[in-house]
């Protein structure tokens, strides 16, 4: 286990979205700019032929002439569409900055908006997602708004993508993935082993419970922990928890390592299918976003989050499933694939793993393979304790 040294900023709730990006969101820096899902793109930057005053005809050709040029000038535009979260926001940013980093037209000033799209999941934050819907809950207004025209790209945390996709929609990119452990923060201990009997964990994950209730049955779980990270933060603070647990890429992405107390290792916390990974989507008849995205796809990747999906969809998983997956490359260039299913109270683990060839078609065999091996394992009624 990496242990972190406390910091006098530990807990800070500071809202800070990486270098040089601080909310408010109308103060949003380097030629981007955000708005509020509902006003329309043509509002904003390219008024419409029939709201110029046309009081001559040489006005009116002229008004022609400009239409024209704006026209033209869209073929760089690009609607960035994400959940409007500091962390969602950090994800945007990062797409945002490589697409202006890999293509000159696209560096221009306005030439990217990130729009912000509020979700079922960020609305209703009182009941736990199983009961409210399940996957799809922070990517569905999203996917909506790819399909109606709204934004052209959509930037998801692929952990949050369900495993099937929407008509008319493609996920052909997928960000280098950060470190895809999670983290353990407490006021009171050093780690997981260290909290006293009866101690209370925050967590809304039902993978994080069942492994957390395994190993260590004398902790309490509580479920419904939901919020972004500094929401989470600012609760364990209060003293509701004595600890929780939340994905170290996220607090890197953010820039709020500091209060990180240490770091689980795989072995004690095997981490949700795709956790780390950024998906980009675009429409399946936009060849032009496609490819921009296929600048910024990292394979490895690609194939890692294909391999963790093959098996979460073989085992129909959703958050009301405690299901954990991870495919990785070794040191000879062979994928290792790790995966988990687990009863909601922890008082059953079933693991397996399986090494093949770092090739799409092998790994999502693989993938498939270790979900129905554990569906066969665990048997009728197991999810259901």
């Amino acid at each position: 286990m990496e242990t972190f040294a406390p910091s006098s900023s530990s807990l800070s709730t500071r809202r800070a979205l990486g270098p040089g990006h601080s909310l408010p969101v109308n103060s949003w820096g380097g030629g981007g700019s955000v708005s509020v899902l509902g006003f329309a793109r043509k509002n904003l930057a390219f008024p419409s032929l029939s709201r110029r005053p046309r009081h001559a005809n040489g006005v009116a050709r002229a008004s022609v002439v400009v239409e024209k040029e704006t026209q033209e000038a869209r073929t760089a535009f690009l609607v960035i569409g994400t959940r409007g979260s500091p962390l969602a926001l950090a994800q945007a940013y990062e797409t945002r900055d490589k697409l202006k980093a890999g293509h000159p037209e696209l560096a221009e000033e306005g030439a990217i908006e990130i729009k912000i799209i509020k979700t079922t999941g960020d609305k209703i934050l009182s009941q736990p997602l199983a009961d409210i819907g399940g996957k799809g809950l922070f990517t569905k207004e999203i996917d909506e708004a790819l399909i109606n025209g709204d934004i052209d790209i959509a930037v998801h945390s692929m952990k949050d993508v369900p495993t099937y996709l929407p008509d008319k929609t493609i996920l052909p990119c997928n960000l280098q993935r950060e470190d895809v452990r999670d983290a353990f923060i407490s006021t009171s201990a050093g780690s997981l082993a260290k909290l006293p009997a009866g101690s209370i964990v925050g967590t809304a994950s039902l993978r994080r419970k069942s492994q957390i209730l395994n190993r260590y049955p004398s902790l309490q779980v509580q479920e419904n922990f939901r919020g972004n990270v500094q929401t989470r933060l600012k609760k364990l603070s209060e003293g509701v928890v004595q600890a929780t647990l939340l994905a170290l890429a996220g607090l890197k992405r953010l820039n709020m390592t500091e209060n990180v107390t240490s770091i689980l290792s795989i072995d004690d916390m095997l981490p949700a299918v795709a956790q780390g990974a950024i998906g980009i989507a675009c429409r399946s008849d936009d060849e032009k976003m496609a490819n921009y995205l296929a600048t910024l796809n990292h394979e490895e990747t690609r194939l890692a989050v294909s391999c963790e999906r093959a098996f979460l969809e073989t085992l129909d998983g959703s958050c009301r499933t405690p299901i954990a997956g991870y495919a990785s490359k070794d040191e000879d260039g062979n994928c290792i694939f790790r995966g988990l299913v687990a009863s909601p109270d922890g008082t059953r683990v079933l693991e397996t793993s399986r090494k093949g060839p770092y090739t799409y078609e092998d790994m999502v065999l693989m993938g498939k393979d270790a979900g129905k091996e554990l569906l066969s394992r665990a048997g009728p009624g197991f999810f259901d304790s």
